[in-house]
């Protein structure tokens, strides 16, 4: 378990553990993230790209505050892009946005890229999303241009970084 000190007035730090991506906690806060996009694009299937599973998911981490589950994210690493990486189901709970536990997952997540020698992370969001470009663009996060399953989506935003060397 991390603790990445990250803490808020109304609440204790914030806690990652690295979970397998089968974990049932994550699992019910992937089925909260897919049912908030559902409602704000009109649709159960609005994925353009390739959904992710067990077999193709490196790297899961849930946040916990006050030991309940409130974010998680994961990674895929892109195969045929020399040291690309996906971040995939990134969401925290909103009623827990604004807690810092977005900027963990994040930061988990980049943290664990870099140990498997990961260069550049590679996302997409959606133009119903606003939340999440302006997160990501806070973040360091530059638009780029669509990627993989996401080329000729007209619903597809991608943001990219280029992860600091230590």
């Amino acid at each position: 378990m991390h603790n990445y000190g990250v803490t808020n007035v109304l609440t204790t730090e914030i806690q990652i553990e690295d979970r397998p991506w089968t974990d049932p906690q994550g699992a019910h806060l992937r089925c909260e993230q897919r049912a908030e996009i559902a409602i704000r694009y009109g649709t159960d299937d609005s994925e353009p790209g390739v959904k992710p599973t067990a077999a193709d998911i490196a790297e899961f981490v849930v946040a916990y505050i006050d030991g309940k589950p409130v974010g998680c994210g994961g990674l895929r690493e892109l195969h045929g892009e020399d040291g690309d990486a996906e971040i995939k189901r990134m969401f925290v709970r909103s009623s827990n946005r604004g807690s810092g536990a977005a900027v963990a997952v994040l930061r988990a997540l980049e943290e664990r890229a870099k140990k498997r020698g990961w260069t550049r992370l590679l996302l997409e969001t959606g133009v119903a999303q606003p939340d999440a470009t302006r997160f990501y663009e806070r973040e360091g996060y530059v638009r780029v241009p669509a990627f993989g399953h996401y080329k000729g989506s007209a619903d597809s935003v991608c943001y990219g970084r280029t992860l600091p060397r230590e």
